[in-house]
């Protein structure tokens, strides 16, 4: 079989393809929105949504990249991919770029790369491999080595400090190894480990601004003019857009500035005051229809290291979704974690494009079985 096959072709999932699209378009105009352009003469003094749409025609060559080659040559290059990962991850202390107040990026010259970005595919390649070797649910020890697998990356992440990707690579994992299953006797276990180690780690394992995120969420109106001010302006935002909203272009929390991050970590949020309850039920509805797709793929793959593939990237996306939406309505507290295809962010664009090339390559080659 060659790339060239027409029988790839027959065998894409457009439905995917097409809500990818959809969704990065959407994306583009609510950062277009969100830049100001109301206030500003001329060009918003931060045209995020220009500099969007080259990542995105960049994330849409590599897109095709990641669709064109047999994803089972992916087993061979997982190892040596997450140790490159471990490096650059290792690097960012000593020479990472510091953007917004936080080291997390790489100066490659024309573009800065984010390591903990690279991360979240090189963990979903290794877990895929190592899951898929066997069809029995994890006992301990299994479960024990791949958990060892995600948390050396995720710890560098955390310690940059990035508690919201760290938290996203641990969850991606999660969702994996929740899909391969586990014996009834670890569970039993993790009932018990679980909610000690949350508390080991709330305690002593987050600084004290991330602790106050958490308490934040508990209680937004006795921090209402510190921490909690994103999470009051956020609700403020969608409550006032109403059932239809007040139109493109027309929010005053977003043209007013009065909204954090809006074209970050709160675009929903401008979104959900432009377009109302309606334009937000419809938004929840292709990434429902989304995910569905993305996960329609994993079932149908015709062997186990395709479906893993899928599997992990339906979580990835899954995650990120159920959090920021979570965190701009209040219902968790704000940790960083973008919206994917609506946030802005060119490394996160890059990887979201790369993630659904390769769930469309498992789909093109799904009626080929091989182990």
């Amino acid at each position: 079989m060659t790339p060239v096959d027409r029988r790839l072709l027959a065998h894409v999932n457009w439905p995917l393809l097409g809500l990818t699209l959809i969704l990065f378009g959407v994306g583009v105009l609510n950062l277009y929105s969100a830049s100001g352009f109301r206030l500003e003469e001329g060009f918003a003094l931060n045209p995020y949504y220009r500099k969007q749409m080259i990542w995105g025609l960049l994330g849409l060559g590599v897109m095709i990249l990641f669709m064109v080659f047999n994803y089972r040559h992916i087993k061979i290059m997982a190892w040596p991919l997450f140790v490159l990962t471990i490096g650059l991850l290792i690097a960012v202390p000593f020479w990472g770029k510091t953007i917004g107040g936080a080291q997390r990026w790489l100066s490659l010259g024309f573009f800065n790369l984010q390591p903990s970005e690279v991360a979240k595919i090189s963990v979903l390649f290794l877990a895929a491999r190592i899951l898929s070797g066997k069809p029995e649910k994890m006992g301990m020890w299994e479960l024990i080595g791949i958990l060892v697998v995600g948390f050396i990356p995720a710890g560098l992440i955390i310690l940059q400090p990035d508690l919201g990707s760290g938290m996203n690579l641990l969850l991606l994992l999660g969702g994996i190894i929740l899909y391969r299953g586990l014996k009834p006797n670890v569970w039993k276990v993790l009932i018990v480990v679980v909610p000690v180690v949350m508390w080991l780690f709330y305690s002593y394992g987050l600084k004290e601004y991330q602790q106050q995120r958490i308490k934040t969420f508990l209680n937004p109106g006795e921090f209402s003019q510190g921490a909690g001010y994103q999470i009051m302006q956020s609700k403020i935002a969608i409550g006032s857009g109403g059932l239809w909203g007040k139109g493109f272009l027309a929010g005053t929390q977003s043209q007013l500035r009065f909204l954090p991050e809006r074209h970050t970590d709160f675009a929903v949020a401008v979104f959900g005051e432009e377009w109302g309850f309606v334009g937000s039920i419809t938004l929840l509805s292709l990434f429902c229809l989304f995910l569905y797709s993305v996960f329609a793929t994993a079932r149908d793959a015709k062997d186990r290291f395709g479906s893993f593939l899928a599997a992990g990237v339906f979580f990835y996306f899954f995650w990120q979704i159920l959090i920021n939406m979570g965190m701009v309505l209040g219902l968790m507290p704000v940790v960083g974690i973008p919206l994917p295809f609506l946030s802005y962010g060119g490394s996160n664009a890059v990887v979201n494009f790369c993630l659904i090339g390769l769930v469309l390559n498992v789909s093109m080659r799904r009626y080929v079985f091989k182990e």
